[in-house]
């Protein structure tokens, strides 16, 4: 099955199992901790800890949320990376030695500059700005990273698409001796997504190169993925190597592997339930309450006009 059943997720897959096994420790601490936190942070001013390579003259964004980013260790051992293995936990041991230097982006499709890109190119002419994202899995758990990116718009405009294009399609890296994920058949690789081109020029929409003011760590979709923090994740497709434009809306992976539970558009609808669970409240991880789900992941406001007259039930 692709999708393991409810019944089949461990609940230290929901929580992280550093804090499941120490929960008690942690309920005791927990109003504490929250104080501490709230009075440590300053929006904007996410310091690095994971002790990667500082990523220099980064700027910070008005998009930002106000809330404290989860830690690092949260960001960087929780995670959906199948092609580095299924279960949360094996993204960041089994892409400890994963080399993403040298890299390249092939643009091809309806632009006027196809080609092929080193990334450290491809990235230069581009401000790196912190943005800290509310993000939202469809599993039910949320997440507050501090990512390090630039604005796709920005990349979109320099490409110069074709009037004709009105999607664009990304494509992760193919190679399953580097990614031994791959050579387990849950998904069809390599992976693909795509956004209408709409989407993709709004500016909350970022290619993401590193988070906590360091390099994008390998778990995380190194060395450059897509984050679109008003969809559910599966839709911030990782480790980019292909950028095409096209006038046809591409299939993406999830929508090809289970048609009935994920479709094109991913956004974060409430209202909207899994088959197999329902998608109104979640689980901040980390947290052991539940809170309600915001419409489009709490940022309306800035995309809610991308749908206007749009059946958000049928696209999904």
């Amino acid at each position: 099955m692709l999708i393991r059943k409810p019944s089949d997720i461990r609940f230290s897959e929901i929580t992280p199992k550093s804090l499941y096994l120490r929960r008690r420790e942690f309920i005791g601490a927990a109003s504490g901790a929250a104080v501490a936190a709230a009075a440590a942070f300053v929006p904007g001013q996410a310091q690095a800890q994971g002790g990667g390579a500082k990523l220099p003259n980064v700027g910070k964004s008005k998009y930002s949320t106000t809330e404290a980013p989860n830690d690092y260790k949260d960001i960087t051992t929780y995670n959906n990376f199948y092609e580095f293995g299924a279960d949360k936990d094996e993204p960041a041991v089994n892409a400890r030695r994963f080399q993403t230097r040298p890299w390249t982006i092939k643009v091809e499709g309806l632009v006027k500059t196809p080609g092929t890109h080193d990334l450290d190119a491809f990235i230069k002419p581009h401000a790196l700005e912190e943005r800290i994202y509310r993000m939202r899995c469809v599993e039910g758990w949320s997440i507050i990273v501090p990512w390090v990116g630039i604005p796709l718009a920005d990349v979109i405009k320099k490409l110069e698409p074709q009037p004709s294009a009105k999607f664009v399609e990304f494509i992760t890296l193919y190679d399953p001796i580097r990614m031994p994920g791959q050579r387990v058949p849950i998904l069809r690789y390599p992976y693909v997504e795509g956004l209408r081109m709409d989407e993709a020029m709004n500016p909350l929409a970022i290619l993401a190169v590193g988070l906590y003011g360091e390099v994008l760590p390998n778990q995380n979709g190194a060395p450059i993925r897509l984050v679109v923090p008003w969809k559910y994740g599966f839709k911030g497709i990782k480790s980019i190597v292909r950028i095409r434009f096209t006038d046809t809306q591409p299939r993406s992976t999830w929508e090809i592997s289970a048609p009935r539970e994920y479709g094109f558009y991913a956004n974060v609808n409430p209202k909207v339930d899994h088959p197999r669970w329902s998608q109104a409240s979640e689980r901040r991880l980390g947290e052991f309450r539940r809170r309600n789900t915001e419409m489009f992941n709490g940022y309306g406001v800035q995309v809610a006009s991308l749908y206007n007259g749009m059946d958000l039930r049928k696209n999904f």
